[in-house]
C-alpha cells in the first residue's frame, strides 16, 4: 500500500514540499528508494530544492511552514502578480521572504527586490529576518528618522534587497542616491496601512521608476476593497487566508470586564493585577489616553512601556526590545501597535478604549493568539458602554477582584551599550564581554540586539547591577563605552 501511495504522488510536488516542512526524513527517504531509477540529475533537484528551504528554517527554530506560506512558496516564483491576505500574526513575512531565493540573482550589482512598507518599525523587522535567513545577498534598510548619511554610504554599494517606507525610498530616487531600474520584484507589504497613511503619491512615483518590473506583490491583514490603478497588477494570483469577519479564531476567547461603581481607569489596573503574571498590552484610540495610563503605572511601581507616535524612535526602539527580551511585560500603546511589528507572543489584550472599525479590532486581537497559541481579549466598559456592534460574538464576563495586587518584577532587566553595528561591535563582542567579565553564566544572559548605533542585553535581574559594576570600566574593541541599565 505504502508503494502505491508513493508512486501516485511521484508527479506531486506538493509532496515534497509536505515531507520537507514536516521534517518527515524517513517518509522522504523510501520515496527516493522506490522512484529512484539512476536519474541524477532529478534527484540532485529535488534535494537541493527542499534543503534550500529546511536549512533557511531552521535558523528559525520551524520545522514546517503554514498552509498560507506553502501557498506562497508557491505562487510567488511564477510570473503572475501576487496578492496575499492572512491575519496578522500568521507568517506573512517570511511567506514572501522565502521564493525570493528563487528570484534573487547572485553577482549582480544592483537593487533587484524593492520592498516598501508603512512604517519604520516593519522595515527593521524584515531587514532582520532577512539577515537572520543567511542567504549571502546584501539587504539595506532605508526610512524616516534613520541618518540618511549613513542610508547614503549604503546605497554606494547597492543591496540585492532594499526595504524602506515611501517617503524615505522616494527621497533617495528623488535625489540619484539610488537606482532601481533593473528591480525585477515590488513587494507592498501591509499595502492596506499604507494608503491609509497617504502614501499614494509617494507610491505611485516610486512604482512609475520601476523601468524593469516584472512582479508585484501585495500583502494585507484584511481584504483589499480596490487596489489603485498606478500599482499597474496584471493577472494577479490571490491568495487569501483570511477569516470572515464575524469569525474567531478557536485560540482566541472574549471576555467582557465592567468598571462597575468605579473609575475606568480604576478597573483597569485591578484587571492588570489580576493578569499579573500574564504578558498583555493594552491598546487605547489616543495617546493622551496611553500617558495617562503610563503616568498612573509609574507613580504605584509597575514596570511597563508605552509606544506612540508622538515618541522619538530611540525610545519606540528600546520599548520593543524590552518587550521582545521579556524586561517588560505590559505595554500600553495606540492602534500603531496593532501589526506590523515585531512583538513576541502575548497572552492577553486589553480594549481599554474601544477599537473604532472591526478591522483594527481584528489587527488588535492578532496580537495574541497568534500561529499555535492561545490568547484572551478583554473588553473593558464603563458600566452604561456597550460593546461595539461589530462584534458578533457576546464575550463571557470576567470579574475583577477586590484590590489592587502589584504584579512582580520582570525576572530581565536590560543592560544599554552605546555602540552598535557602526562601531564594528556586533553579539559575539557582547557575549563574550559579559560571560568572561561580567562573571555571567549562560543562563543569566537573554535575548541580545546590536543597532547602528547601541546594543541591548536581557540580563537577570538578580544579577544585573553586579554585573555592571564589573564592566562598568572595560572596553570593546579597545573602546571605553558607556553601559547602564536601559530606561
Amino acid at each position: 500500500m505504502m508503494l502505491l501511495k508513493l508512486k501516485k504522488q511521484s508527479n506531486d510536488t506538493h509532496f515534497f514540499r509536505g515531507c520537507a516542512y514536516r521534517n518527515s526524513q524517513l517518509e522522504l527517504i523510501r520515496y527516493f528508494c522506490i522512484l529512484y531509477r539512476g536519474n541524477n540529475t532529478w534527484l540532485l533537484s529535488i534535494l537541493n530544492y527542499i534543503m534550500d528551504y529546511t536549512t533557511t528554517l531552521s535558523h528559525f527554530n520551524i520545522e514546517a511552514l503554514n498552509e498560507m506560506q506553502m501557498a506562497s512558496v508557491e505562487a510567488i516564483p511564477k510570473p503572475n502578480d501576487v496578492i496575499l491576505i492572512s491575519p496578522t500574526g500568521t507568517g506573512k513575512t517570511l511567506a514572501f521572504l522565502l521564493p525570493l531565493l528563487q528570484l534573487l540573482k547572485p553577482g549582480k550589482a544592483t537593487v533587484q527586490v524593492l520592498i516598501v512598507v508603512p512604517t519604520r518599525e516593519l522595515a527593521q523587522q524584515i531587514e532582520q529576518v532577512f539577515k537572520k535567513m543567511s542567504t549571502g545577498f546584501k539587504v539595506n534598510c532605508c526610512y524616516g528618522g534613520h541618518a540618511v548619511k549613513i542610508e547614503k554610504n549604503n546605497l554606494m554599494h547597492p543591496p540585492a534587497v532594499l526595504i524602506g517606507t515611501p517617503g524615505r525610498i522616494a527621497y533617495h530616487i528623488g535625489n540619484e542616491n539610488i537606482s532601481l531600474k533593473e528591480v525585477h520584484t515590488l513587494i507592498l507589504d501591509e499595502f492596506d496601512k499604507s494608503l491609509e497613511a497617504g502614501f499614494d503619491e509617494e507610491m505611485s512615483y516610486i512604482i512609475g521608476e520601476l523601468a524593469g518590473l516584472q512582479k508585484r506583490i501585495l500583502t494585507s491583514a484584511t481584504d483589499l476593497n480596490e487596489i489603485p490603478a498606478f500599482v499597474g497588477l496584471r493577472k494577479p494570483v490571490e491568495l487569501n487566508f483570511s477569516r470572515p469577519k464575524n469569525v474567531v479564531a478557536p485560540s482566541l476567547k472574549l471576555k467582557l470586564v465592567r468598571a462597575v461603581g468605579m473609575e475606568k481607569l480604576d478597573a483597569l489596573l485591578l484587571l492588570i493585577g489580576r493578569l499579573s503574571h500574564e504578558s498583555k498590552i493594552i491598546f487605547c484610540n489616543h495617546r493622551d489616553a496611553v500617558d495617562r495610563i503610563s503616568e498612573q503605572l509609574h507613580e504605584l511601581g509597575v514596570e511597563h512601556g508605552f509606544y506612540h507616535g508622538g515618541l522619538e524612535q530611540i525610545d519606540r526602539e528600546k520599548t520593543l526590545i524590552k518587550l521582545r527580551n521579556g524586561s517588560t511585560k505590559l505595554l500600553v500603546t495606540t492602534d500603531l501597535a496593532a501589526r506590523g511589528l515585531d512583538i513576541p507572543e502575548i497572552e492577553a489584550i486589553i480594549h481599554y478604549q474601544l477599537p473604532v472599525t472591526e478591522d483594527i479590532m481584528i489587527h488588535r486581537n492578532g496580537r495574541t493568539a497568534r500561529m499555535n497559541a492561545n490568547g484572551t481579549a478583554y473588553f473593558l466598559l464603563e458600566e452604561k458602554d456597550h460593546l461595539p456592534p461589530f462584534l458578533k460574538v457576546t464575550p463571557e464576563t470576567f470579574p475583577l477582584p477586590g484590590k489592587f495586587t502589584k504584579p512582580k518584577p520582570c525576572e530581565w532587566k536590560t543592560l544599554y551599550i552605546a555602540a552598535g553595528k557602526k562601531d564594528k561591535i556586533n553579539k559575539m563582542d557582547v557575549v563574550g564581554m559579559l560571560l568572561q567579565k561580567g562573571k555571567l553564566l549562560k543562563e543569566e544572559l537573554g535575548k541580545i540586539e546590536v543597532l547602528d548605533h547601541s546594543a541591548y542585553a536581557a540580563i537577570k535581574s538578580y544579577k544585573i547591577e553586579a554585573t555592571i559594576a564589573l564592566i562598568r570600566h572595560e572596553k570593546i574593541k579597545n573602546r571605553k563605552i558607556k553601559m547602564e541599565i536601559a530606561s
